[in-house]
């Protein structure tokens, strides 16, 4: 049995360097994160400065936008918004971070393998009941073919 995904709707293309300056309300419609998540990731220091214009409202770079499209594969795998936020924090220390950031991306790793294990042997069960049903079905018909 193959399970079937439905496909992400395409990414928009990135604007032309030099011209990657998106609001707030652009980026919420690109990532589907609202403004007020964008703002609290601010906050806590999960993503990095943001620029502002002269009148003050943020302005998102395509390397903002890259950024969050990696915190939200890192949201997928179930890593705690602290590691993420010390994921960050070691990001921008540089390159003597390294280290510390594979062992963090390793450990999640090491999670996320554990998660697909157990999604695996559920995707067994529900492949036997399924078949179970199947077969089920199809003797209950044979059974009420027979009798007409």
């Amino acid at each position: 049995m193959t399970v079937t995904q439905t496909p992400a709707p395409p990414r928009p293309q990135p604007r032309p360097d030099g011209q990657d300056r998106y609001t707030i309300s652009e980026v919420a419609a690109r990532t589907g994160l609202t403004a007020h998540t964008l703002r609290w990731y601010e906050r806590i220091g999960l993503m990095p400065h943001i620029d502002r214009s002269h009148t003050g409202q943020r302005r998102y770079t395509d390397a903002d936008l890259n950024w969050l499209d990696f915190v939200g594969k890192l949201r997928m795998t179930g890593m705690p918004v602290a590691d993420m936020v010390r994921y960050a924090e070691l990001l921008r220390k540089g390159e003597s971070t390294y280290g510390a950031r594979r062992e963090l991306l390793e450990a999640t790793r090491r999670d996320v393998l554990a998660r697909v294990g157990e999604l695996q042997d559920t995707l067994a069960v529900l492949d036997r009941k399924i078949s179970f049903y199947a077969e089920a079905g199809c003797r209950c018909e044979t059974e009420r073919t027979a009798t007409r």
